[in-house]
């Protein structure tokens, strides 16, 4: 069975980062690593300190690797207490390095194979790890009855969500205080999530409404309306925006996904629709083509960089005491 889990729509900062990470390389090693510089944006150097953004591969695996080994530690003297045997699981399955896979929404090449790289992406094809997962408490967990592999899980995990505590879609805001041995043991590890917490909420809102009202910053509603009369002219109007461009490909296939392939008996296979993920990814293709065309006929790539660079730099300017206790309290954790 393949269920596929729902494709959150692209939000304004995701699909901006994406903008400005983006480079062409046409000009050569020097080039293109003068550019990428250039095109960083200004508040991602305080963000990268929270997320490990400022790691490289290597540092952020070797971390991975500390902080899994730790965690397994602190698990198995938490099951130990609860009366189970746990063996610790430092496998490194759980570390994916993308660094030799390459993003390129402004390149056409690219562009003609994966669209938005929604349906398909350099991601989705690489090759299965070359050893296979093998749960090391998976024969203990056999050997006991079905009540204590209930009261196991629930040690190790914490108990199952009530229904009263599921959002429509099925989600639920996760709390480490309920998630037993391994939420225990992953708090004491990571330390608090900054984002979450009570000290930076502030800045947090701050944030999330900086990129909630992009389409309003200085230039970018006449930059959106170009690029949606280039569209129009191209036959592909109704996206006021690039990012409604995209979202509309990965709205369409999360309804692909809901709508999951049956068979003869009337079962669910939990398949999607092959014929429609085909013609999704034909129509991905088209759109994100003809999306191109108009970034480039607008020359939306530099003038959206420009415009986030004077907004973020304003936005550091009025907020730098907050950003900059920020970073500390990251480098202390």
């Amino acid at each position: 069975m393949n269920i596929r889990p729902a494709l959150a729509r692209v939000s304004a900062v995701a699909a901006l980062a994406l903008l400005l990470s983006s480079c062409s390389g046409s000009d050569g090693d020097s080039g293109a690593a003068a550019d990428a510089a250039e095109q960083t944006s200004p508040l991602s150097k305080y963000l990268d300190a929270l997320y490990g953004g400022d790691l490289s591969p290597e540092e952020q695996e070797r971390r991975f690797a500390e902080e899994q080994e730790r965690t397994e530690e602190l698990i198995a003297g938490c099951m130990q207490e609860q009366g189970f045997e746990y063996t610790p699981n430092t496998q490194s399955a759980g570390f994916v390095s993308y660094e030799d896979v390459e993003w390129e929404p402004d390149d056409r090449d690219w562009v003609s194979q994966y669209g938005y790289g929604a349906v398909t992406s350099p991601y989705t094809e690489q090759p299965a790890p070359e050893e296979e997962f093998v749960d090391p408490n998976a024969d203990y967990v056999a050997g006991l009855s079905e009540s204590e592999q209930t009261a196991f899980y629930e040690a190790l995990s914490g108990p199952m969500p009530d229904e009263e505590d599921l959002a429509e879609d099925g989600s639920y805001e996760y709390d480490w205080t309920t998630a037993g041995c391994q939420g225990a043991a992953q708090h004491e590890v990571a330390g608090e999530d900054l984002s979450q917490s009570e000290e930076f909420a502030s800045l947090f809102a701050a944030i999330d409404e900086l990129y909630t009202n992009m389409p309003t910053w200085p230039g970018m509603a006449e930059l959106d309306a170009e690029w949606a009369a280039c569209m129009d002219a191209a036959g592909h109007g109704g996206h006021a925006t690039q990012v409604d461009a995209q979202n509309s490909v990965y709205d369409d296939l999360n309804a692909v996904y809901e709508d999951v392939a049956m068979s003869e008996d009337g079962t669910s296979t939990g398949e999607p629709d092959q014929a429609a993920l085909d013609a999704l990814a034909e129509r991905e293709v088209e759109l994100a083509l003809a999306d191109l065309g108009c970034r480039e006929e607008t020359d939306y790539r530099d003038r959206s960089t420009e415009i986030t660079h004077e907004v973020e730099e304003q936005f550091i300017d009025d907020h730098r005491a907050e950003l900059d206790a920020l970073v500390a309290a990251a480098e202390r954790d």
